[in-house]
Protein backbone atom coordinates (compact mmCIF):
# COMPACT_ATOMS: atom_id res chain seq x y z
CA UNK A 1 0.00 0.00 0.00
CA UNK A 2 1.61 3.47 -1.30
CA UNK A 3 1.26 6.05 1.47
CA UNK A 4 1.18 10.06 0.66
CA UNK A 5 1.89 12.83 3.13
CA UNK A 6 0.34 16.41 3.20
CA UNK A 7 2.32 19.19 5.55
CA UNK A 8 1.09 22.28 6.71
CA UNK A 9 4.09 24.44 8.33
CA UNK A 10 1.95 27.85 10.06
CA UNK A 11 3.74 30.29 11.33
CA UNK A 12 3.74 29.26 15.15
CA UNK A 13 2.59 24.89 15.12
CA UNK A 14 2.53 22.37 12.22
CA UNK A 15 0.96 19.61 11.20
CA UNK A 16 1.58 16.25 9.17
CA UNK A 17 -1.12 13.85 7.56
CA UNK A 18 -1.03 10.11 6.10
CA UNK A 19 -3.30 8.91 3.18
CA UNK A 20 -3.68 5.89 1.70
CA UNK A 21 -3.81 5.22 -2.22
CA UNK A 22 -7.58 4.96 -1.81
CA UNK A 23 -8.15 8.62 -0.25
CA UNK A 24 -8.16 7.43 2.77
CA UNK A 25 -6.91 9.79 5.99
CA UNK A 26 -5.20 7.36 7.99
CA UNK A 27 -3.28 9.93 10.35
CA UNK A 28 -2.89 13.22 10.88
CA UNK A 29 -0.36 14.53 13.83
CA UNK A 30 -0.48 16.37 17.00
CA UNK A 31 -0.08 19.81 16.49
CA UNK A 32 4.25 20.40 16.73
CA UNK A 33 5.80 23.82 17.21
CA UNK A 34 7.41 25.34 14.13
CA UNK A 35 10.10 26.70 15.67
CA UNK A 36 10.65 29.09 12.65
CA UNK A 37 12.54 31.25 15.20
CA UNK A 38 15.34 29.06 14.57
CA UNK A 39 15.68 29.06 11.05
CA UNK A 40 14.66 26.79 8.15
CA UNK A 41 16.95 23.86 8.75
CA UNK A 42 15.35 23.40 12.07
CA UNK A 43 12.22 23.05 10.72
CA UNK A 44 12.53 20.58 8.10
CA UNK A 45 14.50 18.48 10.62
CA UNK A 46 11.40 18.99 12.73
CA UNK A 47 9.22 17.96 9.72
CA UNK A 48 11.40 14.96 8.69
CA UNK A 49 11.30 13.65 11.86
CA UNK A 50 7.66 13.51 12.59
CA UNK A 51 7.17 12.05 8.82
CA UNK A 52 9.19 9.76 9.71
CA UNK A 53 7.29 9.03 13.12
CA UNK A 54 3.99 8.92 11.67
CA UNK A 55 5.11 6.12 9.33
CA UNK A 56 6.58 4.04 12.19
CA UNK A 57 3.02 4.11 13.71
CA UNK A 58 1.51 3.22 11.03
CA UNK A 59 4.02 0.08 10.67
CA UNK A 60 5.32 1.25 7.53
CA UNK A 61 8.60 2.87 6.54
CA UNK A 62 9.75 5.47 4.05
CA UNK A 63 9.92 3.29 1.05
CA UNK A 64 6.41 3.00 1.06
CA UNK A 65 5.95 6.84 0.78
CA UNK A 66 4.45 7.95 -2.88
CA UNK A 67 4.89 11.84 -2.96
CA UNK A 68 4.95 14.36 -0.18
CA UNK A 69 3.28 17.95 -0.02
CA UNK A 70 4.13 20.71 1.31
CA UNK A 71 2.08 23.79 2.22
CA UNK A 72 3.21 27.29 3.86
CA UNK A 73 2.55 30.47 4.09
CA UNK A 74 3.21 32.78 1.68
CA UNK A 75 4.07 34.62 -0.95
CA UNK A 76 6.25 31.68 -2.03
CA UNK A 77 6.75 30.53 -5.66
CA UNK A 78 5.16 27.57 -7.78
CA UNK A 79 8.49 25.73 -6.64
CA UNK A 80 7.86 26.58 -3.21
CA UNK A 81 10.62 29.57 -2.93
CA UNK A 82 9.40 31.31 0.10
CA UNK A 83 9.47 35.48 -0.89
CA UNK A 84 9.68 37.25 2.65
CA UNK A 85 6.38 36.02 4.02
CA UNK A 86 5.56 38.16 6.84
CA UNK A 87 4.59 35.11 9.32
CA UNK A 88 8.24 33.75 9.00
CA UNK A 89 10.96 35.90 9.99
CA UNK A 90 11.99 36.96 6.82
CA UNK A 91 15.61 37.81 8.29
CA UNK A 92 15.48 34.09 8.46
CA UNK A 93 13.05 32.53 5.86
CA UNK A 94 13.64 34.78 2.62
CA UNK A 95 14.58 33.07 -0.52
CA UNK A 96 14.60 29.91 1.27
CA UNK A 97 13.60 26.76 -1.14
CA UNK A 98 11.83 25.21 1.03
CA UNK A 99 10.21 22.65 -1.21
CA UNK A 100 13.57 21.61 -2.47
CA UNK A 101 15.50 21.23 0.55
CA UNK A 102 13.06 18.64 2.34
CA UNK A 103 13.42 17.38 -0.81
CA UNK A 104 16.94 16.68 0.01
CA UNK A 105 16.72 15.94 3.11
CA UNK A 106 14.80 12.32 2.11
CA UNK A 107 17.28 11.74 -0.98
CA UNK A 108 19.86 11.92 2.00
CA UNK A 109 17.93 9.29 4.36
CA UNK A 110 18.31 6.73 1.09
CA UNK A 111 14.66 7.33 0.45
CA UNK A 112 14.47 9.73 -2.67
CA UNK A 113 10.44 11.24 -2.27
CA UNK A 114 9.16 13.94 -4.74
CA UNK A 115 7.98 17.28 -2.50
CA UNK A 116 5.20 19.35 -4.14
CA UNK A 117 4.46 22.87 -3.42
CA UNK A 118 1.17 24.59 -2.49
CA UNK A 119 0.61 27.88 -0.23
CA UNK A 120 -1.39 27.52 2.37
CA UNK A 121 -4.64 29.13 1.73
CA UNK A 122 -4.75 27.31 -1.28
CA UNK A 123 -4.45 24.15 0.37
CA UNK A 124 -6.97 24.92 3.39
CA UNK A 125 -9.36 25.62 0.33
CA UNK A 126 -8.54 22.49 -1.21
CA UNK A 127 -8.86 20.67 2.38
CA UNK A 128 -12.59 22.09 2.83
CA UNK A 129 -13.79 21.38 -0.63
CA UNK A 130 -12.09 17.74 -0.87
CA UNK A 131 -13.66 16.64 2.71
CA UNK A 132 -17.10 18.88 1.57
CA UNK A 133 -17.39 16.76 -1.55
CA UNK A 134 -16.28 13.94 -0.75
CA UNK A 135 -13.07 13.27 -2.74
CA UNK A 136 -11.03 12.45 0.33
CA UNK A 137 -11.97 10.06 3.10
CA UNK A 138 -11.72 11.39 6.48
CA UNK A 139 -13.54 9.59 9.73
CA UNK A 140 -12.60 12.44 11.68
CA UNK A 141 -14.37 15.11 9.79
CA UNK A 142 -18.10 15.95 11.00
CA UNK A 143 -21.02 14.84 8.84
CA UNK A 144 -22.36 18.31 7.99
CA UNK A 145 -22.12 19.69 4.66
CA UNK A 146 -19.65 16.46 2.99
CA UNK A 147 -21.24 15.17 0.02
CA UNK A 148 -22.26 18.91 -0.65
CA UNK A 149 -22.55 19.98 -4.27
CA UNK A 150 -20.98 22.54 -6.02
CA UNK A 151 -18.24 24.56 -7.94
CA UNK A 152 -16.51 26.95 -6.51
CA UNK A 153 -15.23 27.99 -2.63
CA UNK A 154 -13.83 30.74 -1.32
CA UNK A 155 -12.19 30.11 2.46
CA UNK A 156 -9.97 32.05 4.52
CA UNK A 157 -7.88 30.37 7.43
CA UNK A 158 -7.83 32.79 10.48
CA UNK A 159 -4.64 32.01 12.32
CA UNK A 160 -1.00 33.93 13.24
CA UNK A 161 -1.91 35.75 10.01
CA UNK A 162 -4.89 35.47 7.42
CA UNK A 163 -4.60 32.77 4.57
CA UNK A 164 -6.80 32.38 1.81
CA UNK A 165 -7.54 30.03 -1.36
CA UNK A 166 -9.79 29.20 -4.10
CA UNK A 167 -10.86 26.51 -5.94
CA UNK A 168 -12.83 25.98 -9.19
CA UNK A 169 -14.11 23.19 -10.52
CA UNK A 170 -12.14 21.12 -8.29
CA UNK A 171 -9.22 22.62 -8.60
CA UNK A 172 -7.00 24.68 -6.66
CA UNK A 173 -6.33 28.45 -8.29
CA UNK A 174 -2.67 29.10 -7.83
CA UNK A 175 -2.14 31.65 -10.55
CA UNK A 176 0.75 32.50 -13.10
CA UNK A 177 3.16 32.37 -10.35
CA UNK A 178 1.70 30.55 -7.62
CA UNK A 179 0.65 33.60 -5.74
CA UNK A 180 -2.88 33.58 -5.55
CA UNK A 181 -5.38 33.96 -2.92
CA UNK A 182 -3.36 36.53 -0.77
CA UNK A 183 -7.11 37.69 0.89
CA UNK A 184 -5.28 38.73 4.36
CA UNK A 185 -3.70 41.94 2.21
CA UNK A 186 -6.67 43.41 0.66
CA UNK A 187 -6.24 46.87 1.87
CA UNK A 188 -9.74 47.40 4.44
CA UNK A 189 -11.34 51.15 4.42
CA UNK A 190 -10.28 53.18 7.65
CA UNK A 191 -13.95 52.22 9.27
CA UNK A 192 -12.76 48.42 9.71
CA UNK A 193 -10.71 49.82 12.48
CA UNK A 194 -12.08 51.09 15.84
CA UNK A 195 -8.99 52.82 16.94
CA UNK A 196 -6.60 54.71 14.98
CA UNK A 197 -4.11 52.55 17.05
CA UNK A 198 -5.45 49.96 15.03
CA UNK A 199 -4.39 51.13 11.81
CA UNK A 200 -1.12 51.23 12.63
CA UNK A 201 -0.17 47.54 12.50
CA UNK A 202 1.83 47.07 9.37
CA UNK A 203 1.40 43.38 8.13
CA UNK A 204 4.06 42.53 4.80
CA UNK A 205 4.45 46.10 3.15
CA UNK A 206 1.21 48.16 4.07
CA UNK A 207 -1.46 49.47 7.16
CA UNK A 208 -5.01 48.84 6.94
CA UNK A 209 -4.97 45.31 5.43
CA UNK A 210 -7.55 42.56 6.18
CA UNK A 211 -5.00 40.42 8.28
CA UNK A 212 -4.10 43.84 10.47
CA UNK A 213 -7.63 43.22 11.63
CA UNK A 214 -8.86 39.81 11.42
CA UNK A 215 -5.64 37.14 12.75
CA UNK A 216 -3.39 36.59 16.07
CA UNK A 217 -1.43 39.12 15.46
CA UNK A 218 -3.89 42.01 14.65
CA UNK A 219 -5.68 40.94 18.09
CA UNK A 220 -2.31 40.96 20.37
CA UNK A 221 -2.11 44.33 18.71
CA UNK A 222 -5.25 45.61 19.76
CA UNK A 223 -5.01 44.28 22.78
CA UNK A 224 -2.11 45.83 24.50
CA UNK A 225 -3.72 48.97 23.00
CA UNK A 226 -6.80 48.32 24.81
CA UNK A 227 -5.80 46.84 28.18
CA UNK A 228 -4.22 50.51 28.57
CA UNK A 229 -7.11 52.61 28.29
CA UNK A 230 -9.24 53.87 31.39
CA UNK A 231 -12.09 52.03 30.69
CA UNK A 232 -10.29 48.75 30.61
CA UNK A 233 -7.56 49.60 33.22
CA UNK A 234 -9.07 46.96 35.63
CA UNK A 235 -9.51 44.63 33.44
CA UNK A 236 -7.84 41.20 34.82
CA UNK A 237 -5.66 40.40 31.86
CA UNK A 238 -3.57 43.61 33.16
CA UNK A 239 -2.49 41.60 35.94
CA UNK A 240 -1.55 38.48 33.51
CA UNK A 241 2.09 38.03 33.46
CA UNK A 242 2.37 36.94 30.45
CA UNK A 243 3.34 39.19 26.86
CA UNK A 244 0.22 40.66 24.64
CA UNK A 245 0.11 37.99 22.53
CA UNK A 246 -0.05 35.55 25.65
CA UNK A 247 -2.97 37.06 26.69
CA UNK A 248 -4.87 37.36 23.09
CA UNK A 249 -4.36 33.23 23.00
CA UNK A 250 -6.90 34.18 26.28
CA UNK A 251 -9.58 36.33 24.20
CA UNK A 252 -11.75 32.77 22.92
CA UNK A 253 -11.83 31.45 26.79
CA UNK A 254 -12.84 34.63 27.95
CA UNK A 255 -15.44 35.52 25.40
CA UNK A 256 -16.81 32.44 26.52
CA UNK A 257 -17.23 33.55 29.66
CA UNK A 258 -19.19 36.74 28.83
CA UNK A 259 -15.87 38.98 29.07
CA UNK A 260 -16.94 41.93 27.64
CA UNK A 261 -13.42 43.47 26.24
CA UNK A 262 -12.81 39.64 24.35
CA UNK A 263 -16.21 40.24 23.08
CA UNK A 264 -15.59 43.45 21.67
CA UNK A 265 -12.04 42.60 20.14
CA UNK A 266 -13.95 39.50 18.17
CA UNK A 267 -17.04 41.43 17.19
CA UNK A 268 -14.82 43.91 15.35
CA UNK A 269 -12.49 41.10 13.76
CA UNK A 270 -16.46 39.30 12.42
CA UNK A 271 -17.14 43.07 10.55
CA UNK A 272 -13.87 43.40 9.03
CA UNK A 273 -13.91 39.99 7.93
CA UNK A 274 -17.37 40.59 6.91
CA UNK A 275 -16.31 43.32 4.50
CA UNK A 276 -12.94 41.42 3.28
CA UNK A 277 -15.48 38.52 2.43
CA UNK A 278 -17.34 40.80 0.36
CA UNK A 279 -14.59 42.11 -1.60
CA UNK A 280 -13.79 38.70 -2.37
CA UNK A 281 -17.20 37.92 -3.61
CA UNK A 282 -17.15 41.19 -6.18
CA UNK A 283 -13.92 39.18 -7.56
CA UNK A 284 -15.03 35.69 -7.50
CA UNK A 285 -19.25 35.36 -7.13
CA UNK A 286 -18.31 31.99 -5.63
CA UNK A 287 -21.01 29.35 -4.61
CA UNK A 288 -19.65 29.21 -0.70
CA UNK A 289 -17.30 31.71 1.77
CA UNK A 290 -15.87 29.60 4.43
CA UNK A 291 -14.13 30.48 7.47
CA UNK A 292 -11.16 28.88 9.03
CA UNK A 293 -8.63 28.81 11.81
CA UNK A 294 -8.85 29.88 15.28
CA UNK A 295 -12.70 31.12 14.34
CA UNK A 296 -13.47 27.60 14.42
CA UNK A 297 -12.69 26.75 18.24
CA UNK A 298 -15.31 29.69 19.33
CA UNK A 299 -17.94 28.07 21.60
CA UNK A 300 -21.36 27.66 19.56
CA UNK A 301 -23.09 30.74 20.72
CA UNK A 302 -20.08 33.15 19.76
CA UNK A 303 -19.67 31.32 16.62
CA UNK A 304 -23.38 32.36 16.20
CA UNK A 305 -22.70 36.13 16.90
CA UNK A 306 -19.87 35.89 14.97
CA UNK A 307 -21.27 34.62 11.38
CA UNK A 308 -24.05 37.38 12.79
CA UNK A 309 -21.92 39.93 12.49
CA UNK A 310 -19.86 38.38 9.31
CA UNK A 311 -23.52 38.67 7.03
CA UNK A 312 -24.38 41.68 8.71
CA UNK A 313 -21.33 43.61 7.74
CA UNK A 314 -21.34 42.17 4.23
CA UNK A 315 -24.73 42.91 4.03
CA UNK A 316 -24.36 46.56 5.15
CA UNK A 317 -22.03 47.56 2.19
CA UNK A 318 -23.11 44.97 -0.31
CA UNK A 319 -24.65 46.12 -4.00
CA UNK A 320 -28.13 45.03 -4.20
CA UNK A 321 -27.33 42.39 -6.68
CA UNK A 322 -25.02 40.44 -3.79
CA UNK A 323 -27.94 40.80 -0.57
CA UNK A 324 -28.88 37.18 -2.23
CA UNK A 325 -25.93 35.20 -1.51
CA UNK A 326 -26.30 33.36 1.75
CA UNK A 327 -23.56 30.24 1.86
CA UNK A 328 -21.19 31.85 4.56
CA UNK A 329 -20.05 29.03 6.99
CA UNK A 330 -17.45 27.60 9.43
CA UNK A 331 -15.02 25.50 7.91
CA UNK A 332 -15.93 21.67 8.67
CA UNK A 333 -12.46 21.12 8.98
CA UNK A 334 -11.31 23.28 11.39
CA UNK A 335 -7.75 24.41 12.45
CA UNK A 336 -6.78 21.11 10.34
CA UNK A 337 -8.16 22.40 6.82
CA UNK A 338 -4.41 23.33 5.24
CA UNK A 339 -3.05 19.84 6.61
CA UNK A 340 -5.41 17.75 4.55
CA UNK A 341 -5.74 20.24 1.54
CA UNK A 342 -2.03 19.38 1.58
CA UNK A 343 -2.30 16.04 1.57
CA UNK A 344 -5.06 15.88 -1.22
CA UNK A 345 -1.99 18.00 -3.55
CA UNK A 346 -0.02 15.32 -2.75
CA UNK A 347 -1.97 12.72 -4.76
CA UNK A 348 -1.74 15.49 -7.58
CA UNK A 349 -5.01 15.08 -9.07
Amino acid sequence: MKLFVGIDVGGTTSTIAVGDQDRNVLCVSEQFATRSEDGPDATIGDIAKVIQREITTLGKTLADLESISLATPGPATKDGILLATPNLDPRLWDRVPIRARLEKVFADLGSPIPVRYVGDGQAAALGEYSVRTGKIHWPDAPTENVDDEFDSLFMVAVGTGLGGGEVRDGVTIQGTKGRAGHAGHLMLPMHAFRYEHDRKLQVGNAFCTAESAVSLTALTHQLGYRLTLDCWKDHPLNKHPGSNRDKAKQLRELAASGDALARELFDDQARALGTALLMINYIGDYDRLVMGGGVCGLSSELRDRYLEAVRKSYYDDSLDGFRDFDQFSFSVCGDEASVIGSLVYAYGT
